[in-house]
């Protein structure tokens, strides 16, 4: 800080400003607002916010002694006027809510006398975003979307195991513990105990295409991939260009920029070329023969854009669509059609082995998905 002061003595100050206004906040509090500001960017006054909001404040009265001292300790800035007081609530909860600070802020050499900041929720702005093509949007915009992308939770499908436990409602009778509490209590038992299969989540492989023809939306899938992996349980994350490349280990920094920049390291031929057989063939071998794909629902990220072999392709997808439960090909180009029909020569040698056609090119597109996903049984 230009003062002396240290980032941390500042949010430290910040706690003991709401604790002064009445807010019951305690040292434990302040420790989970640093971390929280940590975790995030504190030089953006959108995530000191938003961290600030989800760990000092507890009850919704609050809202308005918290927006009133933040505005004043970080912006240096007075309540506004109630006619142009914009309530953080006023508008939907929604994970798309994106905080908005007018540019017009104190640093730019104007005088800041009669400027108003209104902190407040776009949420119209963001459901714009959800539907509007990752191709079109502008970086700010793009930034914006991954930040909503993260909160995404994504549940893969459940299967029936070996393994059995003991069912109240349904399932066949368990006669061996019905005979078993017979003998101990001497007499018939009060119930009839019964056995169901357990059950378990059924893995889920990413696959994702990061040559050339998909630069508009690589990175995108790969944050869409950082939050699937961080959400659901045994999820593994692939890239290939001309080559396959295993980058689930990359995905589990905490911070999302951390691992997507670690995972472009590991993939030397980003926005390359295209050899999906090869890729595929090559994941077949090395770890769909060993068990990663049994049971599993693969998901394909692709346009379907192939520089090689299709009767490689071919015997791949055969292969793996015979090891897996079920494969699912996203394809950004299909966009919102329904009737959309494979037109490059890999979609069309794959489309006998797929089950399932999805869309990525939005976010939209992405929650549909994560919302269908559980229902691929």
């Amino acid at each position: 800080m230009s003062d002396g002061v240290t980032l941390v003595e500042r949010l430290v100050l910040f706690g003991h400003e709401l604790r002064a206004e009445g807010l019951l906040v305690g040292s434990g509090d302040v420790m989970t607002f640093c971390a929280a500001a940590a975790a995030l960017n504190p030089g953006e006054i959108q995530d000191l916010y938003w961290s600030g909001r989800t760990t000092l404040v507890t009850r919704r009265d609050q809202i308005p002694v918290y927006d009133r001292v933040f505005r004043s300790f970080f912006l240096d800035q007075s309540d506004p006027p109630p006619d142009e007081r914009t309530s953080p609530d006023s508008a939907s909860t929604d994970t798309s809510a994106v905080l908005q600070i007018p540019d017009n802020e104190r640093g730019t050499g104007e005088e800041q006398d009669d400027t108003k900041i209104t902190l407040g929720l776009v949420g119209a702005d963001a459901e714009i975003w959800r539907q509007k093509s990752f191709s079109a949007c502008t970086p700010s915009e793009l930034r914006a979307l991954r930040r909503i992308m993260a909160r995404i939770r994504l549940t893969p499908p459940q299967r029936r195991s070996r393994r059995r436990l003991s069912d109240a409602t349904r399932g066949p009778p368990d006669m061996r513990r019905t005979v078993r509490e017979t003998m101990r209590m001497l007499h018939e038992p009060p119930t009839l105990f019964r056995t169901g299969r357990k059950l378990r989540i059924r893995p889920l492989v990413l696959i994702l295409d990061v040559s050339g023809s998909m630069s508009d939306y690589s990175r995108n899938l790969l944050q869409f991939a950082y939050s699937t992996r961080r959400a659901a349980g045994r999820v593994e994350v692939f890239c290939f260009g001309t080559r396959l490349t295993r980058i689930t280990p990359a995905l589990d920094r905490r911070r999302p920029d951390d691992a997507l920049e670690q995972a472009a390291r590991e993939v030397f031929d980003w926005d390359g070329g295209t050899r999906i057989g090869e890729s595929l063939d090559e994941f077949v071998r090395h770890w769909g023969r060993r068990g990663l794909s049994r049971g599993s629902i693969i998901v394909i990220c692709s346009d379907g854009l192939d520089r090689g072999d299709p009767a490689v392709l071919a015997t791949a997808m055969e292969r793996l669509a015979r090891l897996s439960y079920r494969v699912v090909w996203m394809n950004p180009h299909k966009g919102d059609d329904e009737d959309f029909r494979p037109n490059t020569l890999g979609m069309m040698v794959a489309a006998p082995f797929i089950d399932t056609i999805v869309s990525g090119h939005n976010l939209r597109s992405l929650e549909k998905f994560a919302a269908t996903l559980p229902e691929m049984r």
